[in-house]
């Protein structure tokens, strides 16, 4: 397993929980994976994080499912704010950066369950429709699980300042 970078600036870093807690809120992120001629590839896409990993599904051909099945080592980054504050130059940010190993998922009850979790997700109130998708995509779609090696948060000074005076 590969050693991870501690944060340099630690004060700044937000607990596991928090970071998880970003994660659960958030619906789209920012996935980079090591793709042609070795050049860096991110594409922002739409996920579910549930019981520890992060759900997302693919078309079954392209340059993200090949880079994939190359190297399934990648980075998923979330931004829950970004508030721009022109006065003071900054921004005022909180973000989440997961590392991990992607996982094409195989087992049809787990592909439906994954299909299952995304609808939900997007389409809360909509049972019927959302079994109509998945009889409709469960052959065409890959379902697929970054299961989280090392998880990273951090927020700018001003939030950790105005936490604390809480």
């Amino acid at each position: 397993m590969t050693a991870f970078r501690p944060m340099r600036r630690n004060r700044q870093q937000l607990s596991r929980e928090e970071c998880e807690r970003i994660l659960g809120l958030c619906t789209s992120g920012v996935l980079a994976l090591t793709g042609d001629g070795g050049y860096p590839y991110a594409v922002p896409l739409s996920y579910v994080y549930a019981d520890g990993a992060i759900i997302f599904h693919s078309a079954v051909q392209g340059h993200k499912v090949d880079a994939i099945r190359r190297d399934n080592r990648c980075s998923f980054c979330v931004i829950e704010q970004d508030d721009i504050k022109p006065a003071e130059f900054t921004t005022h940010f909180r973000s989440v950066i997961a590392f991990g190993r992607i996982h094409i998922l195989e087992d049809t009850d787990e592909k439906v369950q994954a299909l299952c979790l995304l609808g939900r997700r997007y389409s809360p109130n909509d049972e019927l429709g959302l079994q109509h998708e998945i009889d409709k995509s469960l052959d065409h779609v890959l379902l697929l699980r970054l299961d989280i090696e090392h998880l990273s948060g951090k927020q700018a000074i001003e939030l950790m300042k105005a936490r604390s005076e809480e």
